[in-house]
């Protein structure tokens, strides 16, 4: 465990040494700081039933900043290593794969939670500023960033993917952005294709990241979102496992 921990350590600093992390930080914040404005001022036009977690959470608005950090943020944790051949004295150390790969999807994931940690800082202020909850329950509330955790563990997952697969910063990220835009994208087919089949539409509706959080934004907390984020997280990284070895072998 303290090999773990140590690994783990190493690579959240090594996050934070980076120009790009800032870079990052301070574009996250001024995207989701105006959806959360944008939001607001929305429901100020006329009554509505929406909530202002729905409104922050559920808009184009957020879904454009939140698919875009994810190549940003994964791109360099093992194509920078290949690139500078660093990766070679990692792999002779006496560290297990796993831990090698557990830790760098974890120290990606903990930063991505520190990227949303001040949104929290949004709906008290409101909260204060108005007197008035920004929830109509606290399951939405909490509902809302449990679904970010999950999904954002899917997403960094692949992330970390595509980075094991090249040498090349840019490629692991837009070979990132391809995958989860993917991703989301097949989620809405059933918009697009607006398709009158009940199954067809549930089908699609499982795998939708939009419907998700719409559900979850509303307290609606279904347990089948849940394990499909978890299993799609744990078979991601079971190939990147599979990729590492492969790849530092055949170094």
């Amino acid at each position: 465990m303290r090999v773990f921990l140590t690994l783990l350590g190493r690579e959240v600093k090594s996050s934070f040494y980076s120009p790009i992390a800032y870079v990052v930080i301070f574009f996250f914040l001024i995207a989701s700081g105006f959806n959360f404005y944008s939001g607001v001022a929305l429901l100020n036009q006329s009554p509505s039933e929406v909530t202002v977690v729905e409104a922050a959470f559920n808009t184009v608005l957020f879904w454009f900043p939140f698919v875009l950090i994810f190549p940003l943020i994964t791109m360099r944790t093992y194509a920078d290593e290949f690139r500078m051949g660093t990766i070679e004295t990692l792999t002779t150390a006496p560290v297990q794969d796993w831990q090698v790969v557990l830790s760098k999807f974890l120290g990606a994931y903990i930063f991505y939670t520190i990227l949303w940690s001040p949104s929290f800082l949004y709906f008290t202020a409101f909260t204060e500023i108005t007197g008035k909850q920004a929830a109509l329950a606290a399951g939405a509330f909490g509902g809302s960033y449990l679904f970010l955790l999950l999904v954002g563990a899917f997403y960094i997952a692949l992330g970390c993917l595509a980075s094991a697969l090249t040498s090349e910063q840019i490629n692991a990220a837009v070979m990132t952005f391809v995958a989860i835009f993917g991703s989301f994208v097949a989620g809405l087919l059933g918009f697009i294709l607006n398709s009158q089949s009940q199954a067809v539409r549930d089908i699609i509706a499982y795998f939708s990241a939009v419907e998700h959080m719409a559900d979850f934004s509303r307290g609606l907390i279904d347990s089948r979102p849940i394990i499909w984020y978890v299993s799609m997280t744990a078979l991601v990284l079971f190939m990147n496992l599979q990729v590492f070895q492969y790849r530092k072998w055949k170094a």
